[in-house]
């Protein structure tokens, strides 16, 4: 098997998973969406939609630095947000926190697939189920989803403690929703993007799969309920967060 096949050559809509697919698709792709729907992508569409440039960052204490070097300000762990600093990971938190200009908002995983995909030059797109149709749409009509200017959608995955990917749920059907606004383009899909898109169909209820799933239940558990109510509304904005000179603002 050569190394061309792992980027699913002659496919309008491509489909892989975390920081080492979105590299490959990156490389063959005419443009990319990230998915991290608990909760980067989550909380982009929300403070974007506010009017926020969100600026992403590798999770880690640097965050802080890169801010004051753009002139931003450094969003923290959930757990360490306050009423002076109430910026953070949180849907929930950025729904109501003051309004900044420039916000840099680290992550593990949707994040840090978000400043790494910025170095490729391609256009990155940040999709959740709350703007999933909306993303199709702006692709369709910037004619993305030939063979010739095919589409990458990622979704972000979660992390074991050893730091490997743990495929998610949300994030799969979050992707899935993508590619379904997505199914009819020229370039059709690849099976790995039909495969996605198959976990779609057969899951009646989308919300209650992501309340149920092992990352809803987590932020549930740890009292972040909030944020996965916000996370399950499905298809509510048509704000498009197109990455752009280092940040997200809406397309």
């Amino acid at each position: 098997m050569t190394a061309a096949v792992y980027a699913q050559p002659g496919s309008g809509a491509r489909f892989d998973w975390g920081l080492t697919g979105a590299a490959e698709l990156g490389r063959v792709c005419a443009a990319l969406v990230v998915v991290d729907v608990l909760s980067f992508t989550t909380a982009v569409e929300v403070a974007v939609s506010r009017g926020m440039r969100v600026h992403p960052f590798p999770w880690g204490e640097q965050a802080a630095d890169y801010a004051r070097r753009v002139g931003a300000v450094a969003a923290v762990g959930r757990r360490q947000a306050s009423p002076e600093q109430p910026w953070s990971l949180s849907p929930a938190a950025l729904s109501t926190a003051p309004v900044v200009a420039d916000l840099v908002l680290p992550s593990p995983n949707g994040s840090a697939i978000s400043a790494a995909a910025s170095a490729t030059g391609l256009p990155v797109v940040a999709a959740c189920l709350r703007n999933a149709r909306a993303v199709g749409r702006w692709l369709r009509r910037q004619g993305y989803g030939s063979s010739d200017a095919p589409v990458g959608v990622v979704a972000a995955g979660e992390r074991w403690p050893d730091g490997s990917l743990r495929p998610s749920v949300e994030d799969q059907l979050g992707a899935a929703s993508v590619l379904d606004a997505l199914s009819g383009v020229p370039g059709g899909l690849s099976v790995e993007a039909a495969m996605a898109l198959a976990a779609l169909a057969s899951t009646p209820d989308v919300p209650a799969a992501v309340r149920g799933c092992v990352s809803g239940r987590e932020l549930v558990e740890h009292g972040f309920g909030g944020d996965v109510d916000i996370a399950v509304q499905v298809d509510v904005s048509d704000v498009v967060p197109l990455l752009r000179q280092g940040a997200f603002a809406a397309a």
